[in-house]
């Protein structure tokens, strides 16, 4: 037993290697695994191969399946992409939608205040403060002292309820 549930492990450290842990999935249980799901587990993470020299690994981790390239984090679509199974090809496509989606959030961009596409419709943000737009605002017209002026009177609201 680990930290944080029933794990696996290859190796062990009397002869002064570390040995290789691996949890066990959510289906499985300590009393029924067998060998080889047991090894299986091991596969993980794997290197899919390299793409702008830089390589890119599937895994399993605390959120689900995933894909890292760069140091950032892609998530895999349950039911649809399988971290054992996942090709190369796939991972690049995952990846050049993700960033494409990333662009899109941005609207416009004035240094600190930025104009953002969110869940609900789109958003101010600055200093890491959200602010809502009011009903009717076309967010592609914004200027700056537009986003202000939404800012400061949210501030006015949020002084006055408190």
């Amino acid at each position: 037993m680990g930290r944080f549930g029933p794990v696996a492990q290859i190796g062990n450290s009397e002869n002064g290697s570390k040995p290789r842990f691996a949890s066990l999935a959510r289906n499985q249980l300590i009393e029924t695994i067998t060998l080889e799901e047991a090894l299986n587990l091991f596969r993980l993470p794997r290197s899919l191969g390299t793409d702008e020299e830089n390589e890119i690994v599937a895994g399993i981790g605390k959120f689900g399946p995933y894909i890292r390239f760069k140091n950032k984090f892609f998530s895999l679509k349950k039911g649809v992409d399988d971290p054992y199974s996942l090709t190369l090809e796939r991972a690049i496509e995952i990846i050049k939608e993700k960033t494409e989606n990333d662009k899109k959030k941005i609207i416009k961009e004035f240094g600190d205040i930025l104009v953002l596409n969110g869940r609900y419709g789109p958003y101010l943000t600055r200093d890491k403060q959200n602010y809502r737009l009011p009903k009717g605002t076309n967010a592609e017209q914004l200027t700056r002292e537009d986003c202000i002026k939404i800012i400061e009177k949210s501030n006015k609201k949020n002084k006055k309820s408190t």
